[in-house]
């Protein structure tokens, strides 16, 4: 909730979101929200774990009043609209130094857990491309695609957005609607990169990263 806040601050559009602690206000700010259909989620989580999609508010009374109700680990569950894109992707864009690197195009056809990281291929197939692709795979059935010439007029919002909250690293998630507004609802400040989509692009964060770590230990040696 604290990063919408501070989204919005920059100008940058959030879905509508509702914070609830206990299931009778789940419920009931599912209620005001007023937008169908709806997903709910952990105020802290990961891989996209505890996010569930919701057509009617019986549906979620049901959920709610059964054993399969995923509790968040500190009691917060957040009411969103869910906003349908045209095509089933997302952007995630990546930050180092708090500067761009660039935006993965990531599908979503299979679900809301689209953790990048090669150890998710490994722990559930749903999650990233099947830990049987090779790099040779087609870019257009991947999973993760690394996105070329791709720097869209938001950029220096999100950069902002970084510099103002002292971030250096992250990876940024967006979704653009059938009208074409852009909708940030994710911030993500220990990243993660798929190989396979960085070895097609011949673009790697990792080596980014180290590359700024060592600049940062350098400035840290010649303090001291």
């Amino acid at each position: 909730m604290k990063q919408y806040l501070s989204l919005n601050q920059f100008n940058i559009a959030t879905p509508h979101t509702i914070a609830a602690v206990g299931k009778e206000n789940i419920l009931k700010s599912a209620q005001l929200l007023g937008k169908l259909p709806f997903i709910t989620k952990h105020n802290c989580a990961g891989k996209g774990q505890g996010v569930f999609l919701f057509e009617t508010i019986e549906s979620l009374e049901e959920y709610l009043n059964s054993d399969a109700f995923d509790h968040p680990v500190d009691g917060i569950t957040l009411i969103q609209e869910y906003i349908k894109a045209p095509e089933p992707y997302i952007i995630r864009h990546e930050f180092i130094d708090g500067k761009f690197l660039y935006g993965v195009r990531v599908n979503t056809s299979e679900g809301f857990e689209l953790c990048p990281a090669d150890a998710c291929s490994l722990e559930d197939l749903a999650c990233p491309a099947s830990a049987n692709e090779t790099p040779e795979t087609n870019a257009q059935d991947a999973k993760f695609q690394v996105l070329q010439d791709y720097y869209p007029h938001f950029i220096e919002k999100y950069e902002a957005f970084l510099k103002h909250n002292n971030i250096q690293v992250a990876g940024i998630e967006s979704i653009v609607d059938s009208k074409g507004e852009v909708f940030t609802y994710d911030v993500n400040t220990n990243t993660n990169y798929n190989s396979d989509a960085e070895a097609l692009a011949e673009k790697y964060g990792m080596l980014e990263l180290a590359k700024y770590l060592g600049e940062q230990l350098k400035l840290v040696s010649n303090k001291h």
